[in-house]
């Protein structure tokens, strides 16, 4: 079905995307046809979310569309499928725009690693959307599309969503399938959603949720699990809050610096993870509202979460280096004009096709997966993965917390800083990854968590995120769209409401 767009929204599109870059390809007239799966479950198909249109990012297969990942190495490759997330909401009448811009393969916090195009902050043109789902941020956050889809492996959702100014929703792992999804740390990521707004979010995730007999990491809720249905009496649960000492000393050690001798990569990259003055006062507003709304705030404290980055990118770039082996130019794929012998046509054609960005990773995984050095990396960060995992499941349902019982939620920032320039006053590409501490462990531990902006400070949004227990994606959603009540979200100049 090919999408119908509003009146006027031509003119509107290309202001916005001439100025900020979101898709890579824009194709509204394109009839994607509604895939038929096995076992496929009726979609029940939730008011005002039929007839709308909506974005992919372009890791995500839609069938006839590219699937670039980013990549010079696939600029030209076209989907012969379509995801089953995306076909669900083709089913519940929902129309697919286009595809939008990433980091290459997912791998940055910018979208200024992608090989195809750049993309720009709607807040600031100057400045990054976040990554690596920047450009379906961007897109939701200019009115150019009410929701799109993203994918998350360590923030990739939350990130972009709260430079940007939107709602942000990484689901339990497993809640949404991910066949069709191009693999990057496939024990890591998963399918999100970008959105306008808290209810639209609530909507999407309605839809695109559930088991999936394509994908055997993918379950349906558990009997006893939350209700995803929007509940009026949310207000009055315990929320745990990191203290300000504790986020401090989270940022300080996750660079290496807690009592050790670092270098001057160290200490920056320790000043990165520290939170801004805006960022702070955002996250001061974000529990102050909270408390108005009748949330009990308690001080918890996460000492694994100093350990969290360097679990995770052991983990994600071991993942990275078996997944993007198949990218040989063999069967798919830019080749180049010549080779010698089937072994030279791959050397060439991943040196051309990939980026500074995935040959480290892949370089970084490999290296972790050496005989001799699985124990001492690979294995040491799984270890670590669970005992991260241990600990936040039992702030949220076991005991130790306050009075005991566990708390609904755990409110924390999702990065150190608003929306970062480029040039002198970008971040080193190691100081991004150190600032991913707020966002990564929620991949590790497999639990739901919800990016929502807080405030507006010196002229760019500032997000927070609530982490929940798996499955409970629905408490996080009810304590957003309270907050969203009380605090409308901002939207930047020159922003037109064109999706009811």
């Amino acid at each position: 079905m090919a999408c119908t767009l509003p009146k006027g929204f031509e003119t509107y599109f290309n202001e916005w995307e001439d100025r900020i870059g979101a898709f890579i390809e824009f194709s509204p007239d394109k009839d994607v046809p509604v895939p038929v799966g096995p076992e496929e479950a009726p979609v029940q198909i939730p008011s005002g979310l039929a007839g709308l249109p909506f974005a992919v990012k372009d890791n995500i297969s839609v069938e006839g569309l590219r699937v670039s990942c980013g990549s010079k190495l696939l600029a030209k490759v076209k989907a012969p499928y379509t995801a089953t997330a995306v076909g669900k909401l083709l089913a519940a009448g929902c129309t697919v725009m286009g595809k939008t811009n990433l980091d290459e393969f997912g791998m940055g916090s910018s979208t200024d690693n992608s090989g195809i195009k750049r993309t720009n902050n709607p807040w600031d043109t100057s400045r990054v959307p976040g990554g690596s789902s920047g450009g379906s941020a961007a897109a939701v956050s200019a009115g150019l599309a009410p929701f799109a889809l993203g994918s998350d492996t360590g923030g990739s959702v939350r990130q972009p969503a709260a430079f940007c100014g939107v709602v942000g929703l990484k689901p339990t792992y497993g809640a949404v399938s991910r066949y069709g999804l191009v693999a990057y740390a496939s024990s890591l990521e998963g399918i999100g959603v970008l959105a306008d707004s808290v209810s639209r979010c609530r909507q999407v995730f309605s839809v695109i949720r559930g088991r999936d007999p394509r994908d055997q990491t993918s379950r349906d809720a558990p009997e006893g699990a939350p209700a995803l249905a929007a509940s009026a009496g949310a207000s009055g649960g315990r929320i745990g809050v990191l203290s300000p000492e504790a986020v401090a000393r989270a940022a300080a050690a996750a660079a290496g610096t807690d009592g050790e001798a670092g270098g001057a990569a160290l200490k920056a990259a320790a000043e990165a993870a520290e939170l801004e003055p805006e960022v702070r006062r955002g996250f001061e507003k974000a529990k102050e509202g909270l408390r108005e709304l009748g949330y009990t705030l308690e001080e918890v404290d996460i000492p694994s979460l100093k350990y969290g980055v360097p679990a995770y990118y052991t983990i994600a770039t071991a993942e990275a280096s078996a997944n993007l082996a198949r990218f040989d130019s063999v069967r798919y794929g830019q080749r180049p004009g010549w080779a010698e012998n089937p072994d030279d046509l791959i050397d060439k054609a991943r040196e051309a096709g990939f980026g500074p960005e995935v040959k480290l990773r892949i370089l970084l995984g490999t290296f972790v997966l050496r005989s001799g050095f699985q124990d001492r990396y690979y294995l040491r960060a799984q270890r670590i993965r669970a005992g991260i995992k241990r600990i936040l499941v039992t702030l949220l349902v076991g005991e130790g917390v306050g009075r005991g019982g566990g708390v609904d939620a755990l409110l924390l920032p999702v990065f150190p800083a608003r929306a970062f320039g480029r040039g002198a006053s970008s971040l080193s590409p190691f100081a991004q990854k150190a600032a991913d501490l707020y966002t990564c462990c929620a991949n590790l531990a497999g639990l739901p968590a919800l990016s929502f902006p807080a405030s507006l400070e010196g002229g760019l949004p500032v997000g927070v995120q609530l982490i929940g227990r798996a499955f409970a994606e629905g408490v996080l959603l009810d304590i957003a769209a309270a907050y969203e009540a009380a605090h409308p979200f901002p939207h930047p100049a020159g922003y037109k409401a064109f999706w009811n």
